[in-house]
């Protein structure tokens, strides 16, 4: 009886999955096969990477398959802040709409948008995470590669040897480190970090459990010990390359009232866009201690400062009704997926090379490699990236995965997001998130689709990490 109900039970899943393994859509798919069947087709589904020639894979073919042309000579902001300190800080959940937004009067990120008229402000740049958010982040900016089809990059490639900043910066002279005040072991991030190349991490064992907020010490105490070491990196007389990871802004932003910097209006309490907001409002006020212990310590006119979002904050599928109405109270219109995904990358450059200035060029996680050795003057001719140099760039074209479906990108007409594959998708502009007729581009999904496979691809025939 057993064996019969077994069978049965088989083929009724095979009849619920079968007719709909083709489409590129995982979200179609999880919708058609029910959750619990889509789960298991797709641990084990063939990969939806087209097959490469690996071997074949050069600069060239990535940057003409992205619409990139490399500038002829020197490019613009060539090493304009050579043999200077250099700081990454990423920022926990923080999006784009925050910057320069006010809640009954209050402001919500008060020293980000100081840092933005001290700064290149990229305000159309967008997340490429995956599962891992976080932890992929921290991949896809080190590395310019794309987050695999499946699983965390901080589990699927931290075997390999990863060529990234780490290990760029590293060999050209600098210390190089990268503080979380997590313990390394969730995400995998004590087999990540080697596998990056970093010459020393810090986590938990540092910050301890003092003034807790969310999973780990405050951002405060993030950035107060992390300034302490970054000094002493200093005098020992080589630049350094170095990463904060910021955790205080954490989903689901419950902060402790004694971490409260703003008063939040009736209608905003209780609500997730209300303690978003708040939490925000927290992570900026540690951010401008940061900046002023730096001041203090004679590091920030020495220190180009690379700050963005690491993905969403509020997934526009969470939201009750209530509270897409406050959204569209902030924005002056209905909250977007082309809200959801934009994120904030500010350029502080060093004392003698610093201006400020807003850049629209289109941008994304992958491109922050590319754009920070350029600025450093280190030659990148034998590291192939994913993103392109954003001081020297026009267009783009950024392959999206995991909050968006398989075939989905990001270009200068909008965001497209395929159906069950190209025919049925639909772009979104970035005007208002409405849909607009005409910006699809089936050469753009092609070689979104092949790009992704030729990351993937890249990353597993890297060298195993001994």
């Amino acid at each position: 009886m057993l064996s019969v109900i077994g069978v049965l039970s088989l083929a009724a899943c095979i009849f619920t999955v079968w007719p709909y393994r083709h489409s590129m859509n995982e979200v179609v798919q999880a919708e058609k096969m029910g959750i619990v069947n889509y789960e298991v087709y797709a641990a084990f589904a063939p990969s939806k990477d087209r097959p490469v020639d690996v071997s074949g894979i050069t600069q060239a073919q990535i940057d003409q398959l992205k619409g990139y042309t490399p500038p002829p000579g020197t490019p613009l902001y060539w090493g304009k802040a050579s043999g200077k300190n250099v700081l990454v800080v990423q920022m926990e959940a923080l999006q784009n709409f925050l910057i320069g937004k006010s809640v009954d009067g209050q402001v919500v990120t008060p020293n980000l948008n100081a840092l933005v008229g001290d700064s290149l402000y990229f305000d159309r740049f967008y997340q490429q995470v995956g599962q891992g958010n976080t932890a992929d982040a921290e991949f896809v900016v080190n590395t310019s590669m794309f987050v695999p089809s499946h699983g965390a990059a901080s589990q699927e490639y931290a075997g390999k040897e990863l060529p990234g900043m780490p290990r760029l910066f590293g060999s050209n002279g600098y210390d190089t480190a990268t503080f979380h005040t997590n313990d390394a072991v969730f995400w995998n991030r004590t087999e990540l970090y080697p596998a990056l190349g970093w010459q020393t991490y810090y986590d938990k064992k540092l910050f301890g459990d003092e003034d807790t907020v969310m999973f780990g010490a405050s951002d405060e105490v993030l950035y107060a010990k992390s300034a302490e070491k970054l000094a002493e990196m200093a005098a020992g007389g080589k630049p350094f390359y170095a990463q904060l990871i910021s955790m205080s802004g954490h989903h689901p932003y419950k902060i402790p009232s004694r971490k409260y910097k703003m008063e939040l209006p009736d209608r905003f309490k209780g609500t997730l866009v209300g303690d978003y907001i708040r939490a925000q409002n927290y992570a900026d006020f540690a951010l401008g201690g940061l900046i002023a212990d730096l001041k203090a310590r004679g590091l920030w006119d020495d220190t180009t400062v690379v700050l963005y979002g690491d993905h969403q904050g509020l997934p526009i599928y969470s939201l009750t009704s209530g509270e897409k109405k406050l959204m569209k109270e902030l924005l002056g219109r209905d909250y977007a997926l082309t809200d959801m995904l934009n994120i904030p990358l500010l350029i502080k450059l060093p004392a003698g090379a610093a201006e400020h200035r807003t850049i629209g060029t289109l941008g994304g996680q992958s491109d922050i490699f590319p754009t920070i050795a350029n600025l450093a003057g280190l030659s990148m001719s034998d590291h192939l990236h994913f993103g392109q140099d954003l001081l020297n760039s026009t267009g783009n074209l950024l392959p999206e995965r995991y909050y968006l479906p398989t075939g989905s990108y990001i270009d200068d007409s909008g965001m497209f997001i395929s159906g069950t594959g190209f025919e049925d998708g639909r772009t979104l502009g970035f005007k208002d998130g409405g849909e607009t007729p005409g910006g699809d581009s089936r050469a753009n999904y092609d070689n979104a689709m092949k790009l992704l496979s030729m990351s993937d691809g890249y990353v597993r025939s890297l060298p195993e990490r001994k």
